[in-house]
């Protein structure tokens, strides 16, 4: 297992020199400016060669034989056994845009071109590349850590970054905490050429604006419909949307499933990662392992439900047990094992079921992650009811009422950063930027489909998919999710929203689609989420920690964070609503992370 780095410039000799910083590999007299291959976790292979080009990547592709026929057809075919990035390449050198829109999976590209670098990241954002200019070279990785470590670079703390973090709890756009390194986007095609320009294609962008028979086979329109109403003249039934989706649901659990070898689920007990399971069990012929989290007897959790599923589908079922003592310990080590922090105290329990997976000598595993952001989960809510009841038009109001739904940092800001750090943001964009533009009519026009798009981009691309990611492939596992599917994804957004969210009912075409494979016990649960005792740690095994971090030398002489208000929330004050836990989860990730940085 490993990550890969790639750099070019208009001087070979520099740019191989500048590779060789980055990976630590020396630089080879003569050789073109190539993609080397470092050695921290991760999944990339190559480099491979063809046309003139070379390439490294994270590349996992789902669905080889349609890009192998694909290939084929266009009069250029592939290799049958050639690994996926080389398939990726060969569909990039010889399809174009199109090539790449055709791949389903987990991927980062890296071409050298030339002088010129080009990023190719999947359409949601499962793998990330990150890239930055110094001295006349562009340099890309799929590590932060080895661009933090390249000495032409010379950067330092983003501040605006910083914001963002305490803001989101993760970092929603194309900027890093690193000063000068972004990350590129999903769905694009990036090209950083030898002159410093930076040029964009987006090659895949869901849209609402289908039309609604897009995507359905003829013969599936239906009457009737849920309880918002049935469909109007001509138009699709809900049971077709439903029919249509539960067809597309097996597609992408088969497509990932693991050829001849048992496979895990992570299995929370909701309906989301009860349908995957529901249908690994039911698709795969080797045995699927479930796994779950308890965080002890004595507090609420979803342990009833994820053991009727399992028992309902057959599963080789587990449950993790996870104590404060184990995410005081470990802590610090799996946030630095993350390109970007994330503020949300699953971390450490992630890492625990990547490793018990990979204790069970198993590689993939499966998740639910996606219902939510793709099919309507309670996020929007908040916003669907601030929308009733706003009276200021401006779009402003819109994106500002949506980064105080999140409910982390942003409204304590003026209160937790320090006014030298403020002063540091006086000139800096706001937040706002990175959520208004899909909160208004474009690629999609209705206010659901805008709030979905949003969380989907923002969320999706930088929280859920590389947090899974990196923490499962620290251990040797790929993570995947079929709710991420791009056909998936597709056809959530041409299904008209009255049938995702369907009055009070959440997810409603989702649940319609897998009503048969589970009990209505957990179809029609309402989502509670997974209660973790975050507050119970910090007042128990990282209240010392937590002191130590926040209020010791290292943090005041980087001077963003307040010491009166983060003793405020660590005596559980300062706010009305109990959600200091939060607050101060999200400040001390950001401490742990900044020093695994040597920030």
């Amino acid at each position: 297992m490993a990550r890969c780095c790639a750099c070019a410039g208009p001087d070979e000799d520099r740019a191989r020199a500048q590779l060789a910083a980055l990976t630590g590999a020396p630089a080879r007299p003569g050789a073109a400016p190539a993609a080397l291959i470092d050695g921290e976790p991760g999944h990339a292979s190559g480099p491979f060669t063809l046309d003139g080009l070379t390439a490294v990547g994270e590349v996992t592709l789902h669905n080889r034989s349609d890009l192998l026929a694909a290939l084929a057809a266009a009069g250029a075919a592939a290799p049958a056994g050639c690994p996926d990035g080389e398939l990726l390449l060969r569909c990039w050198a010889r399809l174009g845009a199109a090539g790449i829109r055709a791949a389903e999976g987990m991927f980062v590209l890296i071409v050298v071109d030339g002088t010129d670098l080009v990023l190719i990241r999947d359409q949601v954002g499962a793998r990330t590349v990150f890239y930055a200019r110094a001295d006349g070279c562009w340099a890309a990785s799929t590590s932060l850590r080895s661009l933090r470590h390249w000495p032409a670079l010379g950067t330092g703390l983003n501040v605006a970054a910083v914001r963002s973090f305490l803001t989101f709890a993760y970092l929603p756009g194309e900027e890093t905490l690193l000063r000068g390194v972004l990350e590129a986007l999903p769905g694009r095609i990036l090209r950083l050429a030898a002159d410093g320009s930076a040029t964009q294609e987006p090659y895949w962008e869901p849209s609402d604006a289908l039309a609604p028979r897009g995507g359905l086979p003829a013969g599936e329109l239906t009457a009737g419909g849920p309880t918002s109403g049935g469909p109007g003249p001509g138009e699709l039934g809900p049971e077709a949307y439903a029919a249509r989706l539960r067809t597309l649901l097996e597609d992408a659990t088969r497509c990932r499933l693991p050829q001849d070898e048992s496979v895990a689920v992570l299995l929370s007990g909701g309906v989301d990662s009860s349908l995957v399971t529901a249908l690994a069990a039911k698709l795969h012929i080797r045995p699927v392992h479930t796994y779950s989290i308890s965080f002890g007897d004595e507090l609420p959790n979803e342990l009833g439900y994820s053991g009727l599923v399992a028992e309902h589908c057959g599963t080789r079922h587990r449950i993790l047990t996870v104590s404060g003592e184990q995410v005081a310990a470990r802590l610090a080590d799996t946030v630095a094992l993350l390109d970007s922090p994330v503020g949300d105290p699953l971390t450490v329990p992630n890492l625990m079921l990547a490793e018990a997976v990979a204790g069970d000598g198993l590689r993939v595993s499966l998740n639910g992650e996606g219902g939510d952001p793709v099919f309507g989960g309670p996020k929007n809510l908040p916003m669907l009811v601030h929308e009733l009841h706003r009276d200021d038009p401006s779009p402003g109001a819109r994106a500002e009422a949506y980064l105080r739904s999140y409910r982390k940092c942003y409204q304590d800001l003026p209160v937790l950063l320090t006014p030298e750090a403020l002063r540091a943001l006086a000139g800096e964009p706001h937040p706002e930027r990175l959520v208004a533009p899909y909160l208004r009519p474009g690629a999609m026009q209705s206010l659901l489909n805008q709030l979905l798009h949003c969380n989907l981009r923002t969320k999706g691309a930088h929280h859920i998919l590389t947090k899974v990611e990196r923490l499962t492939a620290s251990q040797g596992v790929q993570g995947r999710s079929p709710l991420f599917d791009r056909r998936v994804i597709d056809h959530a957004f041409a299904t008209p929203p009255r049938w995702k969210l369907n009055g009070t009912v959440e997810k409603w075409v989702l649940k319609e689609a897998v009503r048969d494979l589970l009990p209505d016990t957990v179809t029609d649960r309402p989502k509670s989420g997974m209660r973790v005792p975050v507050q119970k740690w910090l007042r128990g095994p990282l209240h010392e920690l937590s002191g130590d971090l926040l209020l010791g030398d290292r943090a005041r002489q980087r001077g963003l964070l307040r010491p009166d208000t983060v003793r405020t929330w660590m005596r559980g004050e300062g706010t009305l609503l109990p959600r200091q836990g939060g607050k101060l989860w999200l400040v001390l990730t950001l401490e742990l992370w900044l020093r695994a940085y040597d920030l």
